[in-house]
């Protein structure tokens, strides 16, 4: 049951490589801010963009993962006494020719549609959701999610505890991606890594080039990649959130993960302590993005009195709390 004066709701984000639950509570903050309560908070890899790049559809097998972690998601929601639910579905689907037997699929067992959300909408869940645990006076910020198909790039500012974005964009650049597309070998090979590298590079500048990158204060990445990366630099003996939320990572450090999960073999990456198996054959192909994008973002914000950035903001919130804090 949900505390008095909050209200109980669930969030499902279903993206390329994941599919997630939150189950919070929700209040509003003398300050006039909304804040989550985590009561349930739970990640399964289900890879629903297997293939997807190449093939323009969703794979049975991938729909019978997703099903399966769906219908145990639908229990946990019920049972924790959620009053709305709200379901976003994103690259993957966008991109998947037979994308109506996943709308079926999620009808049957949820009861309700997953919404198919565009790229710009998933820019603003994002950005909602990454800047919700940080200080708002040190904005402008920008606020990148680096998924399995896609990245979103958002800039903007918290005014009055509300968000004013200035800028969004959704690049079809993932960690899944650009894996199956470029990254195949184990580990991938140096024409590979340079050609991957390239696309990137080309993708992303294209991507800050509309954005007002040049009054960015901050920078923060949430999801997957940025929290594994995180992981890495600090060399933990284990995945934990509370040590990676909100921390801070330099360029040298990020250039030095991807270098690392880039030149290992999925055996090497699978050992790793903090490593989750579901990211074992992707989070080259995701460092890969981060680091050429912290590089773009320096060179873009040389001009600042203050300097250029050269480090990265990690959040463990993201879209997924995005959604939450929009049913309130």
């Amino acid at each position: 049951m949900s505390t008095s004066g909050s209200v109980r709701v669930a969030a499902i984000d279903c993206g390329t490589n994941s599919i997630r639950l939150l189950v919070a509570d929700i209040a509003t903050g003398p300050d006039g801010r909304r804040r989550l309560t985590d009561v349930h908070r739970e990640m399964r890899v289900v890879r629903l963009g297997e293939g997807v790049d190449a093939t323009g559809r969703l794979a049975p097998q991938a729909l019978d993962r997703t099903w399966r972690a769906l219908a145990d998601y639908t229990a946990v929601l019920r049972s924790c006494g959620a009053q709305f639910v709200r379901m976003a579905a994103t690259s993957a689907t966008r991109d998947a020719q037979n994308r109506a037997d996943f709308v079926a699929m999620v009808r049957e067992t949820l009861g309700q549609d997953p919404e198919v959300i565009t790229g710009q909408e998933e820019a603003e869940l994002s950005f909602i959701g990454g800047v919700g645990d940080v200080d708002p006076a040190g904005g402008p910020f920008l606020v990148v999610d680096i998924g399995g198909g896609s990245t979103e790039m958002v800039t903007g500012s918290v005014v009055d505890g509300r968000p004013e974005l200035t800028g969004a964009v959704s690049l079809d650049l993932g960690c899944v991606r650009i894996t199956e597309r470029i990254l195949r070998g184990d580990p991938p090979t140096a024409a590979e890594r340079a050609e991957a590298r390239d696309w990137a590079r080309g993708l992303l500048t294209g991507g800050l080039a509309q954005q007002p990158i040049a009054r960015t204060a901050r920078f923060i990445a949430v999801s997957g990649t940025a929290t594994t990366v995180a992981a890495a630099a600090r060399r933990l003996p284990r995945y934990d959130p509370a040590v990676i939320h909100l921390s801070e990572i330099g360029s040298a450090d990020v250039r030095r993960v991807a270098d690392t999960m880039l030149a290992a073999t999925r055996a090497h990456r699978a050992v790793l302590p903090f490593m989750h198996p579901g990211r074992v054959d992707v989070i080259g192909g995701g460092s890969l993005i981060l680091a050429e994008l912290l590089d773009l973002v320096g060179t873009a914000t040389a001009g600042r009195p203050q300097g250029p950035i050269t480090t990265v903001t990690v959040s463990e919130h993201d879209i997924l709390d995005g959604l939450a804090l929009s049913l309130a």
